[in-house]
């Protein structure tokens, strides 16, 4: 049986919710990271999550890619759209845009400023800076949302489950997030969903 390496309340919450919205055969390991003697090192040359070990044992990484191949596993999911539609390539781009504008350019300097200096002196700069880059990134989305349930089309897809997990990461960080009404709104439709409530459940984020 395929292995979806995750770590709680890491970005792989996105993969690790997909597989309960498939009911997807794939066995979820959780693995610690930023520790040296974690198995992930062993799986994923990165140390990083999510990672998913096929029973032939080659490699898949990064939920831009994760999220596509999961939802490939069942035709005709209502989470991704048709190969070769244009619906298909919008959910694509804001797979790609989660991942690039929140998570790597923003979200990674503001938890992780070491990765930019090693002067601790300009550490708090990082930080500053990287929130205002999350902010405008979020405030894109929010104008998006305008008028809108979903980011794509009139359905909940694989860009909304990366997108409520990033929106949820923004309820640590208060004021001004808490003025993207859009974005809230997407975030409570988000977390109502059983499967997002079973991955939370089973990562230790969600008590019964």
């Amino acid at each position: 049986m395929p292995t979806l390496y995750i770590s709680p309340g890491a970005c792989s919450l996105a993969s690790h919710i997909v597989v309960h919205e498939l009911a997807l055969p794939i066995q979820v390991e959780q693995v610690a990271l930023r520790t040296p003697d974690s198995p992930i090192h062993a799986i994923n040359p990165l140390g990083r999550v999510p990672a998913l070990q096929l029973d032939d044992g080659t490699l898949l990484t990064e939920n831009s890619a994760l999220l596509p191949y999961l939802a490939d596993q069942v035709p005709d999911t209502p989470l991704f759209a048709p190969v070769g539609s244009a619906e298909r390539a919008q959910i694509q781009g804001w797979l790609g845009y989660l991942a690039a504008e929140v998570h790597t350019a923003s979200f990674r300097p503001l938890n992780r400023p070491e990765r930019y200096s090693a002067d601790e002196a300009v550490h708090p700069g990082i930080r500053a800076q990287a929130l205002q880059q999350l902010y405008k990134a979020f405030e894109h989305i929010d104008r998006h949302l305008q008028g809108r349930q979903w980011l794509v089309g009139e359905r909940y897809t694989l860009a909304d489950a990366y997108l409520g997990l990033f929106a949820n990461w923004l309820l640590r960080l208060g004021a001004p997030f808490d003025q993207l009404t859009h974005v809230a709104r997407l975030r409570e439709q988000w977390a109502a969903r059983p499967a997002v409530q079973q991955a939370l459940r089973t990562e230790g984020l969600l008590k019964d």
